[in-house]
């Protein structure tokens, strides 16, 4: 812009014109922050998980159920990984909201329940599962009853469920420490052959498949199971 002085001076000639320009940009820019932040968390294993007790979260009691999954997990997955972890009571709308929270919201790619899956009518982790999912994954809770029905007949009584929601695996789990590791790792007999496979085995190559991070496993506790063309090598 050239001046009645003969100066030329750079920029608008107008200060509030910039000022307006730079603040419709704005939107852009946070748009695309949270783009690359996002990419960046979902190059990650973030695993959420939400205990499911009333008297745990009364504080009646210590919550046993979010120790034991943090304890299996340290010991089988190999791939380093964060936990982002909730402590609710049996409230339907509370435990949607956890789920939804921990997906939406803090990028988990997978999401590990535990409790509240049984007949009783405060019972209803899996119909507040149910309520925030968009697709069922039947062949979770299938095979979560025919690991327990190895051990007790009442196994049938579980209503646990897989789903997905967006690119989200959510799972099920007991509420007991011990049937927490048996549901994901499996039955082995006295040589350390599987004879009943864990879920947990086929949790990696579903996250593959929602387009997550490469999740590996340490075998001798649950041998991660994937196709031969799906399989990567990893430098490490």
């Amino acid at each position: 812009m050239i001046h009645r002085d003969g100066t030329v001076r750079h920029g608008f000639p107008f200060p509030s014109l910039s000022l307006c320009i730079i603040l419709s940009a704005l939107p852009f820019f946070s748009a695309a922050l949270r783009y690359i932040t996002a990419n960046i968390i979902m190059n990650t294993l973030r695993i959420g998980l939400i205990s499911v007790s009333d008297r745990a979260a009364n504080g009646i009691y210590q919550d046993q159920g979010i120790p034991a999954l943090e304890s299996w997990l340290s010991s089988a997955i190999s791939t380093p990984f964060e936990i982002e972890s909730r402590l609710v009571p049996d409230e339907q709308p509370m435990i949607e909201q956890a789920i939804c929270e921990l997906v939406d919201e803090r990028f988990c790619h997978l999401v590990l329940t535990t409790g509240g899956t049984g007949p009783a009518r405060r019972d209803v982790t899996p119909d507040a599962t149910l309520a925030v999912a968009d697709r069922e994954m039947p062949g979770f809770g299938e095979q979560m009853r025919q690991i327990s029905l190895q051990f007790v007949p009442t196994a049938i009584l579980s209503r646990q469920v897989g789903v997905i929601r967006k690119q989200s695996l959510i799972l099920n789990l007991p509420g007991q420490p011990k049937s927490i590791k048996e549901t994901l790792e499996g039955l082995k007999d006295q040589q350390g052959k599987v004879k009943v496979h864990g879920i947990f085995a086929s949790v990696p190559y579903c996250l593959q498949l929602l387009e997550g991070p490469y999740v590996e496993t340490h075998a001798e506790v649950v041998a991660a199971f994937r196709p031969k063309s799906a399989i990567r090598e990893i430098n490490n």
